[in-house]
């Protein structure tokens, strides 16, 4: 079961901020009321009723859990990469931060945009609810947009008819988790002017293990969904297995790793430091 933390945040923040406010507005005129009736101030030694303990944490709790939910909900929200399925831009264990109003702001649990700021452009790593499950959040590379032509074929994305240029830069290398993927093909592919790296399989077929192919031709994305794919091109469950990510259920873009734990690295604390602060192209 996956915990649905922007809902408790925003329940946490009503709760806390409804109790301390309902104390400011009725209970409290009334405690400093009935003090000043029983003869004391502010000022004197005799110290005014106290607060109930439920209002004190309410008051402690509220201004934390509220400005966690605007920054998680309008700024950045960190995610953690739990499969290798864009390698080699990120690796398992990374701790990424998602830009969340690239793509407009949204209110928080109802996702619902209020105001449009950009759309992804092909090349952006985007973070998604998964359209079979939005409870899981997926992390692919946008390929195509809307009313691009996409097709794959023989490790190759074609969009409107051109081949998206691949550089091969030899076979990769892998560690932790990611060994498994030692001897894969590393290339660097251009999707019109945004260069970022993939792997291969050569000898694997088109279509990830499992995979429910929808492309057995060419897909024209239609208005307001976007084409996405893994960089690890032959371990990804994307939208060749799938179909399309709809706009409404963009998350954000991937800008940052702000921490590395891969606890399968012979390493101790089992941290990649050389990939802390890196970005993400």
């Amino acid at each position: 079961m996956n915990f649905d933390f922007p809902t408790f945040l925003v329940v946490a923040s009503a709760i806390t901020g409804g109790i301390w406010l309902f104390d400011a507005v009725f209970l409290a005129p009334k405690r400093r009321k009935l003090a000043t009736a029983e003869g004391q101030t502010e000022e004197s030694d005799e110290a005014l009723p106290k607060e109930p303990l439920l209002v004190e944490y309410s008051r402690s709790f509220f201004p934390v859990i509220f400005i966690v939910l605007i920054l998680r909900s309008f700024l950045a929200e960190p995610f953690r990469i739990p499969s290798g399925s864009m390698m080699p831009t990120l690796l398992v264990g990374d701790f990424i931060l998602v830009n969340k109003f690239s793509y407009g702001i949204r209110l928080p649990v109802l996702n619902k945009k209020i105001i449009d700021l950009g759309d992804p452009q092909r090349g952006d790593p985007v973070v998604f609810r998964y359209p079979k499950q939005p409870s899981i959040d997926y992390i692919k590379r946008v390929v195509g947009i809307p009313g691009d032509t996409v097709y794959y074929q023989n490790k190759t994305v074609y969009i409107n008819g051109k081949a998206m240029e691949q550089t091969p830069l030899g076979r990769y290398t892998g560690n932790g988790s990611g060994t498994r993927m030692t001897g894969t093909i590393k290339s660097s592919e251009n999707l019109d002017g945004t260069e970022h790296s993939i792997l291969v399989h050569p000898g694997a077929p088109d279509f990830p293990m499992g995979c429910q192919v929808l492309m057995f031709g060419p897909k024209t994305i239609p208005e307001g969904h976007y084409f996405v794919m893994g960089d690890n091109r032959d371990h990804s469950n994307d939208s060749r297995c799938w179909g399309m990510v709809p706009d409404d259920n963009l998350v954000g873009k991937a800008f940052g790793i702000w921490m590395n734990w891969d606890s399968e690295l012979d390493t101790f604390p089992p941290i990649a430091w050389e990939r802390i602060g890196k970005g993400i192209d």
